[in-house]
């Protein structure tokens, strides 16, 4: 099923950007010039929130492997796997409205979209396996 593979697919190239901004994150705090001024300002915005989105980016990049791996392998398909499926693919709009919100000042409402999506994208993909849904499609 091709939703299953798009979620497995995305996780991981999120992944992979996620960890690359943690790494950019410990060389901030551990190796680069000024960097008393930014552990200094650790515990407070933007490096709180830098933090929040590369912890969050991680999470949804897992769950986003997970939920596909699962719409593969369980007797799920039809509209409740596309649903939720491509709900978790938007969920990755919480962690890149946070990077958004941090670097470019933009407003927080991709956060709360990314954030609601994942959440219904897990009740979708419950009920799913509950009603063992096998319509094609």
């Amino acid at each position: 099923m091709e939703c299953g593979r798009r979620n497995i697919s995305a996780g991981l190239f999120a992944m992979a950007f996620f960890m690359a901004y943690g790494f950019l994150l410990v060389y901030l705090r551990d190796f680069a010039t000024g960097k008393e001024d930014w552990i200094a300002g650790y515990a407070v915005h933007p490096h709180f929130e830098a933090r929040l989105a590369h912890v969050h980016g991680n999470l949804f990049a897992l769950l986003n492997i997970l939920f596909g791996y699962l719409i593969l392998k369980l007797p799920v398909g039809g509209s409740l796997a596309r649903w939720s499926s491509w709900l978790a693919l938007a969920g990755l709009l919480m962690p890149l409205g946070i990077l958004g919100e941090v670097y470019l000042a933009t407003p927080p409402w991709p956060v709360l979209i990314g954030a609601a999506s994942m959440l219904i994208s897990a009740v979708v993909l419950a009920t799913a396996t509950l009603r063992r849904d096998h319509s094609a499609g």
